[in-house]
C-alpha cells in the first residue's frame, strides 16, 4: 500500500508524548465504534468554535476572529458530515450520548471567569485538542489496512492539521495577552499526562 503520512508528519507537531504506534490497534478494533466517537468529537469542535466566537473580550470581534472561527466551524461540521456518511454506510450509528473524559480533564484546566486567562486558556485547549487528533489522524492512515479508513485519516490530517495553529496565533492576538508562551509550555506538559492516563478503547483520544 502506498504511505500516506509517517513519522516525519508526527514530528511537525508540538506534543510532549508522542502516542505509539500500538495504540492504533485498539482503536481500530472496532471501526464502528471509532467513527462513532470521531463524529461526536467533529460535532463538539464546531461547537466549540462558535461558542469561541461569542467570547471575544470586546463588544465587536475583529474580522480575523469571525473568519478563524466560522471556518474551522464550517471545516469540522463538513468532516462530521464526512464521518456520519461513511458510518451509516457501513452499517452504524451515531450515539445519542457521548463522553470524552480526555477533553473533559483539559477544561478543568481552565481558569474561568478570569477575563483575559479565561479565553486564553479555552483557545489553549483547543490548540491541545486539535494537535492532539492530528496525531492520532497521522498514527490511524498510518495504521489502518482498510483503503477507506487510511484515505479518510490522511485527509483529515491534511485539513485540520494548521487548526492548532489558529488557535494559538489567536491566543496571542488577544487585546492584553500576557504569558501566552508560559501558558502554552505549562498545558503541553498537562495535555501530556492527561492522555496518557485515558483508558483504552476505540476512541480518538482513547489510552494505551
Amino acid at each position: 500500500m502506498e504511505r500516506l503520512l509517517g513519522e516525519a508528519d508526527r514530528e511537525l507537531l508540538p506534543l510532549r508524548w508522542k502516542t505509539p504506534d500500538e495504540w492504533a490497534d485498539t482503536a481500530l478494533a472496532d471501526p464502528l465504534a471509532l467513527l462513532d466517537d470521531h463524529a461526536h468529537l467533529e460535532r463538539k469542535a464546531a461547537i466549540n468554535a462558535l461558542d469561541l466566537l461569542l467570547r471575544w473580550p470586546g463588544p465587536v470581534p475583529p474580522e480575523n476572529w469571525v473568519q478563524a472561527m466560522t471556518g474551522i466551524s464550517i471545516d469540522e461540521v463538513s468532516h462530521l458530515q464526512t464521518v456520519t456518511r461513511l458510518l451509516a454506510r457501513r452499517g452504524g450509528r451515531l450515539t445519542r450520548w457521548h463522553a470524552n473524559p480526555y477533553a473533559s480533564e483539559l477544561h478543568k484546566l481552565v481558569r474561568r471567569g478570569r477575563g483575559n486567562e479565561d479565553i486564553i486558556d479555552r483557545l489553549i485547549v483547543s490548540a491541545l485538542i486539535e494537535a492532539r487528533s492530528c496525531e492520532r489522524f497521522c498514527i490511524l492512515a498510518e495504521a489502518a489496512t482498510d483503503e477507506e479508513l487510511r484515505k479518510l485519516y490522511a485527509g483529515l490530517w491534511k485539513s485540520e492539521a494548521g487548526h492548532y495553529r489558529v488557535f494559538l496565533g489567536l491566543a496571542k492576538d488577544l487585546p492584553r495577552a500576557m504569558g501566552v508562551d508560559e501558558r502554552w509550555e505549562e498545558m503541553l506538559a498537562a495535555e501530556s499526562e492527561i492522555v496518557r492516563r485515558q483508558k483504552p478503547g476505540p476512541r480518538m483520544h482513547g489510552g494505551v
